[in-house]
């Protein structure tokens, strides 16, 4: 089982859509060498050094959490069926009505789509908020993603120039 890492007061929470076979196995998010999560985060500016997914209780040091759609996990993420990423959003609603971070950053378009039955997303800041929470929606950084590591990044560090220029 991959906890959620979560405080209230937090900048941003990252929601990935569910645990790899590798995070499954270790307990620790975005555990498989491919993904990129923590490359990215390191090189947008939401951490001081690159954490090891081991290390992943260190994101509450720099106020970012971690959390996702669905505990299931599978080898691929287009093996969640769309019930259980509704299902999975009626929860992350409750998540961050509880935890109320100053944003929520959801990995991937087709992610937010479907766990928010929304259409059309674009990339970056949404209109749609939890309470006082923004949404960002950011490119996956799966290894199975084709986005280059510099448009990650890119993405990514919107999202913390936007929470800076918030104060936060």
């Amino acid at each position: 089982m991959v906890k959620d890492i979560l405080a209230p007061g937090l900048r941003v929470i990252f929601c990935g859509i569910n645990p790899g076979l590798s995070s499954a196995g270790t307990g620790f998010p975005f555990a498989h060498p491919a993904n990129r999560f923590w490359k990215v985060i390191h090189q947008a500016g939401f951490t001081d050094r690159q954490l090891k997914p081991e290390e992943a209780e260190h994101l509450l040091d720099f106020r970012c959490g971690v959390t996702k759609f669905v505990d299931r996990p599978t080898v691929q993420a287009n093996e969640v069926k769309l019930q259980e990423m509704r299902s999975g959003g009626r929860k992350l609603i409750e998540k961050i009505e509880d935890y109320q971070p100053s944003a929520l950053a959801i990995l991937g378009k087709q992610a937010f789509e479907q766990g928010f039955s929304q259409r059309g997303a674009q990339w970056g800041k949404q209109t749609f908020t939890i309470g006082g929470t923004q949404i960002w929606v950011l490119p996956n950084p799966s290894g199975l993603s084709r986005i280059s590591l510099e448009k990650l990044v890119q993405a990514y560090r919107e999202l913390d120039d936007a929470l800076v220029v918030r104060g936060l």
